[in-house]
């Protein structure tokens, strides 16, 4: 894999990859290299037309669900990971069904559609466990998009129970798994995974190749990448390049989400922090080189709101979930969250049509479809997230009563 800078123009570079003719890693790799000659507004520029190319100029998605980490005890000692918890610490937790199910149950009463459900690498979790939960969830909650079970958490069942990564995956589609999240990622270039201690989690190789397994299962996937862990930008290219010859191969990526490692409270405080030019350029590169995965999502919960905001004219098209709940970054110090009517007024603010999306992108979603499981569930919410809570359609089919939302008083977005 040759991923030197290459000595193309710029200019060149970019009309290829508007154009639809593709580019190779060195032209990513030189986009990424020299901020100082390479304008980063020519970048965004660049991607929104391929962002348009792929999707709607006029609408932006995103979806309403929770990350439910059932788990934070993990076997792996990660040091960019602030959440896991060593088997036997104090503060490691299992999550009861039950409990999970009263977070699907708030989940539902505000109007979303899934949950993302990962956790730790739990050392005594057998794979009866996750088929029992699987069950449970498809019995008690059938119209719930279960997005669970990151490539790592595969591959140490897969492991654990000397089986191999497509049995595990049937096993656990055939319990209830509809999609599976693409978590453990990181950096998917082994001499970065081994400087962080991800590679005895997995391997790039083996995270790929879970991502394989679950196409071939006809499962769709989702692809991550968190940057900034003082890697090299050839590293990032690796992992783009990765992405890219994976879904020629099988085409079952739905989306690439990517983010910026947050240091606090992790075993890396003194890395320097990645800004957001640096993760818009990023950003930019990713929807210009992997030229065959249709969605790519903003990290709001990262860069904040209005970053994701921007975000969108730089080839993102999706702003990703209104997270409910998020457990992994906010240990690392970093917490957003918002309403799905605030949601709404930031992508219209910046200019798009607001749609509410499923998980798997196969279909908008309206507030009139996900009314009746609201109003069933609405018992659930809690007083920590009544302030996400937005008006619901009567199910006598009139107009809900008038009320203010909670992003009727955001200042429209900054112009520069």
């Amino acid at each position: 894999m040759d991923l030197a800078p290459s000595s193309r123009p710029v200019g060149q570079i970019l009309d290829d990859a508007v154009a639809g003719r593709r580019i190779s890693a060195g032209d990513a790799h030189r986009l990424l290299v020299d901020p100082a000659e390479i304008d980063l507004l020519d970048l965004g520029e660049a991607a929104h037309a391929v962002r348009n190319r792929w999707n709607d100029p006029e609408v932006a998605t995103y979806n309403v669900d929770r990350n439910v980490n059932y788990t934070n005890v993990c076997v792996y000692k990660c040091r960019f990971c602030a959440f896991y918890r060593v088997p036997g610490d104090a503060e490691g937790y299992l999550l009861p069904f039950e409990e999970i199910g009263r977070k699907v149950e708030e989940t539902l009463a505000l109007n979303g559609t899934g949950i993302l459900m990962q956790g730790g690498v739990h050392p005594d979790l057998p794979i009866g466990y996750y088929e029992d939960l699987l069950r449970y969830l498809r019995e008690h909650y059938p119209a719930l998009h279960i997005h669970a079970f990151s490539p790592p958490e595969i591959k140490f069942i897969a492991k654990k129970e000397r089986m191999s990564f497509y049995d595990v995956i049937a096993r656990l589609k055939a319990a209830g798994l509809m999609s599976i999240p693409g978590g453990g990622a990181e950096i998917l270039s082994d001499e970065t995974r081994k400087l962080v201690l991800a590679y005895p989690k997995c391997s790039a190789e083996e995270w790929i190749d879970v991502n394989r397994q679950a196409h071939r299962n006809g499962l769709r996937t989702s692809a991550t990448m968190m940057y900034g862990m003082g890697e090299e930008l050839a590293a990032r290219v690796e992992h783009f390049q990765r992405i890219r010859d994976l879904q020629d191969e099988t085409g079952g990526f739905t989306a690439f989400i990517s983010w910026t490692f947050q240091h606090e409270h992790t075993e890396m405080p003194d890395v320097p922090e990645t800004f957001a030019d640096e993760y818009l350029r990023t950003l930019a590169v990713s929807r210009l080189f992997i030229d065959n995965v249709t969605h790519f999502q903003t990290s709001w919960v990262t860069q904040g709101k209005k970053i994701g905001q921007v975000a969108l004219a730089f080839g993102a098209d999706d702003m990703g979930s209104t997270m409910i709940e998020e457990n992994v970054v906010a240990s690392a110090g970093t917490s957003y969250r918002m309403s799905q009517d605030e949601m709404e007024h930031l992508i219209s603010a910046a200019g798009y049509r607001p749609r509410q999306r499923t998980n798997l992108y196969d279909r908008f979603v309206t507030r009139d479809d996900t009314a009746p499981l609201a109003r069933q569930y609405r018992h659930a919410i809690t007083p920590g997230n009544r302030d996400l809570l937005s008006p619901t359609p009567p199910a006598n089919g009139a107009a809900p009563p008038a009320s203010g939302t909670a992003g009727s008083a955001l200042l429209p977005v900054l112009a520069s």
